[in-house]
């Protein structure tokens, strides 16, 4: 009875194991394949809302189930929806091998359609990568199929793409039939970012051929389109292209107000898709390491069932803790030593004098300051010196833009950085008054039209009034006095929008020639809240962060001001209400001159020409490759010639062996320095003339480099003019000396 039994339940598990798993496996594939439409559909969301890393995560999921039940198919779509969004991340090499995976499967199962949407994917990606022959053939192949199967939208994307590549080619004639039907389809299947994008590039092939009528109103329309359905990146370009098109008809302020929306535009999309993607890197990466230690725990709990892992396990277990011991040990040890300094150093610190402390914090500081001005200035040579060079060298259009872009950012790092400087110059006491007669009406009227574009912009009327009673000549420090004009006046357009300013001169008082003159900047704009106002003048400070990321700045610019008012042996103050605008007021006193003759600017390019420069030589001493190559192409557009080395030490022999007329000498290099090389030329040629090349802080090393023995000091980076002045008067005394 029991073998009867027995024999029953292998029949009934073989019955079962026949017929019953069958069902569960269909059941099963039908319920993957449910989670991977439900995947696909999830990592579509978070490509729309450019999750892009979120979206590979998903699809990752959805691969692993598509290659459990064997799908091809999805296998296909998978792999072309993560070529897509690498594509997204930039990752053109991923993209590349990705799309191919897709296509193969794609090509071998006779997918139609996806394999279309994958080629289409794959023009996409060699289009960015500038290999315009590959991507119109995939293009081609894409659109032949999305026209035989009516996929309208996608044949629209495809038109507006092919012509994107002959754009780039400076194929017209073609680029504007397919930008043409590209508008055509997208108006007629109501596809308004497809048509906004169109429009700007038909905007941009008329610009090309001089149709700058027809290239307005597209750009426009374009503008307008992109803007009422808030594509962000259309309307960027579109900025770009009204920018091209307002300097090839002469509208320069237009062209540049549409430059500084694009830099401004341009600026917020890639700051704000870089914290979007590091964000969600972080949280992806955070979620793959909660993955991992789950794996790590699981493993572990496996393998604590075996008794030699169990002795793995135990084993090192011992030896985390003796290194745990031992990190305790060197922690004390540690804390016992910094514990000592600090005593030590609490009992020096005692010994040193309110004043001595003082001089090394000061100390400390300006070496600070020198490393970093160094640091910032060599790279800024090399930035604005090209700069210059290419947009003299009659760049195309479309390049023009991108140059412009570098050249604003340069020259504001370069602000920024002397901004720093003088404000330290301010507090060491370094800043000397320089006074010279000049007319102060005209001084401000100057200022004034200078500034008048940016208001302008803004849509400000800038008001000026001249109290009567004031004279217009003074003896003064008018360098100064304009600087503190553009920091108050630029302040104020920058918080002023469809408002006014109005900038007034009144007189104080007047005591024989001395003259009380009070200077006042009111606006209508937002305002300053009574707490911020205490604070207005201090260094790196603004109304709050919002204002900060709104209006831009460093918050130097009042603190600058204020220390130069009180190098002026003046006062300022401010009134102001939220929401109702602020006044500056500046009271300095200014003593009244006679009237003086201009003197007309002198042109240091034109003397230089008129010298006989055919025997000149100069020799450049810079380690940094691109500078040397600035530096050098400059002297040559002043039809000079120079020989370059890269050390101190080849300086000193080059000057033994040539005689040259100028040495610019870099000071920070590898081996001796430029200092140390000038001392040694000095031993044996007193007469030679060096500058000294250099980025650092001037004032705080000029009795350094005067020990050295150089004659002047160039600062990196430099203006034209000034390097020219010095140039000229080196060597016009050379020649003056050489003649007598």
């Amino acid at each position: 009875m029991s073998q009867i039994k027995y024999y029953i339940f292998v029949f009934l598990v073989l019955l079962t194991t026949n017929f019953y798993p069958q069902d569960r496996i269909e059941d099963d594939v039908a319920l993957d394949q449910n989670k991977i439409e439900f995947y696909l559909d999830e990592a579509d969301r978070e490509t729309q809302q450019s999750s892009y890393y979120k979206a590979v995560t998903i699809l990752e999921k959805a691969l692993v189930l598509a290659e459990k039940i064997e799908s091809d198919k999805f296998q296909g779509i998978i792999y072309s929806k993560i070529a897509n969004l690498y594509f997204n991340l930039e990752k053109y090499k991923e993209a590349n091998f990705t799309i191919i995976k897709a296509m193969t499967i794609q090509s071998r199962i006779d997918d139609k359609v996806n394999l279309a949407v994958s080629r289409y994917t794959c023009g996409v990606i060699y289009l960015a990568q500038g290999d315009y022959t590959n991507a119109l053939d995939y293009f081609k192949s894409a659109k032949t199929i999305f026209e035989e199967e009516n996929y309208n939208e996608l044949v629209a994307k495809v038109t507006l793409n092919e012509a994107k590549a002959h754009i780039a080619q400076d194929h017209l004639t073609e680029a504007n039939a397919l930008v043409d039907k590209a508008i055509i389809l997208s108006k007629q299947y109501k596809l308004p970012v497809i048509q906004s994008s169109a429009l700007i590039k038909s905007a941009a092939i008329a610009c090309k051929e001089g149709k700058y009528n027809r290239a307005l109103a597209q750009a426009t329309e374009g503008s307008n389109l992109a803007k009422a359905n808030g594509s962000l990146n259309v309307l960027n370009e579109s900025y770009k292209v009204l920018s091209s098109i307002y300097e090839e008809t002469g509208n320069y302020q237009l062209a540049n107000k549409n430059l500084n929306l694009f830099i401004n535009l341009n600026d917020s999309i890639i700051n704000i898709r870089k914290e979007h993607l590091i964000a969600e890197k972080e949280i992806i990466d955070a979620d793959k390491d909660t993955l991992i230690q789950t794996q790590k725990e699981q493993i572990k709990e496996k393998n604590e069932s075996d008794s030699l892992n169990r002795l793995t396990t135990i084993l090192s277990v011992g030896l985390i803790t003796i290194l745990s011991l031992l990190t305790l040990s060197l922690y004390k040890n540690n804390n016992i030593r910094l514990k000592t300094n600090n005593m030590l150093y609490r009992k020096n610190e005692e010994l040193l004098t309110e004043k001595e402390r003082a001089e090394i914090a000061a100390k400390t500081k300006t070496n600070f300051l020198s490393t970093v001005t160094h640091e910032l200035r060599t790279p800024l040579y090399a930035v604005t010196g090209l700069t210059n060079m290419l947009l003299e060298e009659n760049p195309r259009p479309e390049q023009m833009q991108h140059l412009k872009s570098l050249k604003f950012s340069g020259d504001y790092l370069l602000t920024f950085i002397n901004d720093i400087l003088q404000i330290n110059k301010i507090e060491a006491n370094k800043v000397e008054l320089d006074p010279e007669v000049f007319n102060l009406k005209t001084k401000v009227e100057n200022v004034i039209a200078a500034l008048n574009n940016s208001a302008q912009d803004n849509n400000i009327f800038i008001h000026f009034e001249y109290d009567k009673k004031l004279p217009e000549i003074y003896n003064g420090d008018q360098l100064k006095i304009s600087q503190i004009l553009i920091n108050l006046i630029g302040n104020a357009i920058k918080f002023t929008k469809d408002g006014d300013i109005w900038v007034k001169m009144t007189q104080l008082g007047v005591k024989g020639k001395m003259h009380s003159i009070r200077l006042e900047i009111e606006d209508n704009g937002i305002g300053i809240t009574k707490e911020k106002q205490e604070s207005m003048f201090e260094s790196f400070s603004q109304g709050s962060v919002q204002i900060n990321r709104k209006y831009g700045g460093t918050g130097l610019g009042l603190s600058i001001v204020k220390g130069l008012v009180k190098i002026l042996n003046g006062k300022i103050y401010l009134k102001s209400e939220l929401g109702k605008g602020t006044s500056f007021f500046v009271e300095i006193p200014l003593e009244e001159a006679k009237e003086v003759t201009n003197i007309k600017k002198r042109d240091y390019a034109k003397d230089l020409n008129n010298l006989d420069l055919e025997n000149v030589r100069i020799l450049v001493v810079e380690d940094n490759k691109i500078n040397q190559m600035i530096t050098k192409k400059i002297l040559n557009k002043m039809n000079l010639v120079c020989d370059l080395v890269d050390n101190g030490e080849d300086a000193v022999e080059k000057v033994k062996e040539v005689e040259y007329d100028v040495v610019l000498m870099d000071i920070h290099m590898p081996g001796i320095s430029g200092l140390e090389a000038t001392k040694q030329i000095r031993a044996f040629d007193k007469e030679l003339t060096v500058f000294a090349l250099t980025a650092v802080t001037l004032e705080d090393k000029m009795p350094e480099f005067e020990e050295a023995g150089f004659n002047d000091i160039i600062s990196k980076p430099f203006k034209q003019e000034d390097f020219e002045k010095k140039l000229y008067e080196a060597l016009k005394e050379n020649k003056t000396s050489a003649s007598a």
